[in-house]
């Protein structure tokens, strides 16, 4: 998709979720993956993910090819970051690396309107169709939530800049944890088109 002059450069929610099915092994890798949630990602993409694997810590992670070391290492580091500010908050639930899926889908751009390296994805406009991010009927995002439960968001494929990788996980990942231990602040920030940005949790 063709990028106007004013692009979102951050992160987008999906308000809503996909049915729970029975947990079903995706590939020949060891890593099992919800069907019904394979379908939802590849439904908001366009994507065909044939790739599951996990990190060294066992996130879940579904792509279109398979993943550099350097990117499960910085969805590891993203998720380590975001349990240790959750866990200096009092939050309990949801911190466990094996909660989590990470879908990785084709970057829809490599560059924002600045020119700085921004691997995005182009989703339904939804909540910011009319506002400034609209793009005609669709945004630019970092990283998407797709599910609370299962617990599951997607990212763009990066060839550099891992500690970007790291920082959208770990602002996708603010929302499914505010979801789950404190669902007064996750309605507060949920939709950054009424304002708001990432990190929320400080």
């Amino acid at each position: 998709m063709k990028a106007k002059k004013l692009i979102i450069g951050a992160f987008l929610v999906v308000l809503g979720s996909v049915s729970v099915v029975t947990t079903q092994p995706y590939t020949r890798r060891t890593s099992a993956v919800n069907p019904g949630l394979v379908a939802r990602a590849q439904q908001v993409t366009g994507d065909r993910f044939t790739v599951a694997t996990t990190t060294p810590r066992g996130v879940n992670v579904v792509a279109r090819v398979t993943p550099r070391p350097e990117v499960l290492r910085a969805i590891d580091n993203g998720f380590a970051d975001l349990f240790a500010v959750a866990a200096r908050r009092g939050y309990r639930s949801r911190l466990n690396f094996q909660d989590y899926t990470v879908f990785i889908g084709r970057a829809d751009r490599t560059r924002d309107s600045s020119g700085q390296y921004s691997p995005d994805i182009a989703v339904g406009a939804g909540q910011y169709r009319g506002s400034v991010y609209d793009q005609g009927g669709y945004v630019f995002a970092a990283g998407m939530v797709l599910a609370f439960s299962p617990l599951a968001f997607v990212i763009a494929e990066h060839e550099r800049d891992w500690q970007r990788i790291s920082n959208v996980v770990r602002y996708e990942g603010e929302h499914l944890i505010l979801y789950h231990n404190d669902r007064r602040l996750y309605s507060q920030t949920a939709d950054h088109s009424r304002g708001g940005s990432h990190p929320i949790l400080q």
